[in-house]
């Protein structure tokens, strides 16, 4: 497993590094926005540890230019930050990080989490990857991490999706009509460590939309259900 450090703080970066390698990690250090962005581009990792306060291009950037990256791999970002106010950990979800970890950190904290956003890859490369979810006008291919709309006279177009909007949409097919709540959706993205508001979740809902809907402000397939959260369905006339 590839993992890029992007901090300005060499004294840190280093001790990211030392804390990683041991682990069976290969890293590698970028110590400002643009250089993280050309890293990425040449090391493909599967794990950045973004730090949000960067010189150049802060993290939020970077984090926003990787996930409208195509045709590249799509890594897991686990943001980090000196701050702790809640409203810093709902934007940096929100422009598509995976975590966030608060400075300062424990070395056995950060390689926990670094484990934990890697298990989902892991499990995504087994035995529930080989599933694909089918719909009327979508497919999803577990196994390739791909997902395609139907289109007229059995031709199909990929959708440019992000590593969390292809996960959300997987979860949301898996079970249509299915009324998934917003904490359901997180424990299913991020799983026990995730720290924010549950609005996050309509962000990248939102998001989605955009990217699966002829209308998002009339959404025919992921549809909210008031007071409950959101279910998928490819039945136009399904209330």
């Amino acid at each position: 497993m590839k993992i890029l450090i992007v901090e300005d703080d060499w004294e840190i970066a280093r001790l990211l590094q030392q804390t990683l390698e041991p682990e069976g990690f290969s890293c590698h250090l970028a110590g400002d926005g643009w250089a993280a962005i050309d890293a990425f581009r040449q090391q493909q990792p599967d794990l950045i540890v973004l730090d949000l306060m960067l010189p150049g291009l802060d993290g939020l950037e970077v984090c926003a230019r990787i996930r409208q990256q195509t045709g590249i791999k799509d890594p897991y970002i686990l943001m980090l930050t000196a701050k702790g106010e809640e409203i810093d950990r709902v934007i940096g979800l929100s422009t598509g990080a995976d975590d966030y970890l608060v400075k300062p950190f424990s070395p056995r904290e950060l390689v926990a989490r670094v484990r934990a956003l890697l298990r989902r890859s892991l499990r995504q490369g087994g035995q529930e990857q080989e599933r694909i979810h089918q719909s009327a006008s979508f497919t999803v291919n577990l196994d390739r991490r791909t997902a395609h709309r139907h289109l007229d006279r059995d031709g199909e177009e990929p959708l440019d999706l992000t590593a969390l909007e292809f996960n959300l949409l997987a979860t949301l097919m898996s079970y249509p009509g299915r009324v998934w709540s917003r904490a359901q959706l997180i424990d299913r993205l991020w799983g026990e460590d995730f720290f924010g508001d549950e609005r996050v979740v309509d962000t990248h809902v939102a998001r989605l939309r955009k990217k699966v809907e002829a209308d998002p402000t009339h959404p025919q397939f992921i549809k909210t259900v008031v007071g409950v959260g959101y279910k998928f369905t490819d039945a136009p006339s399904d209330p």
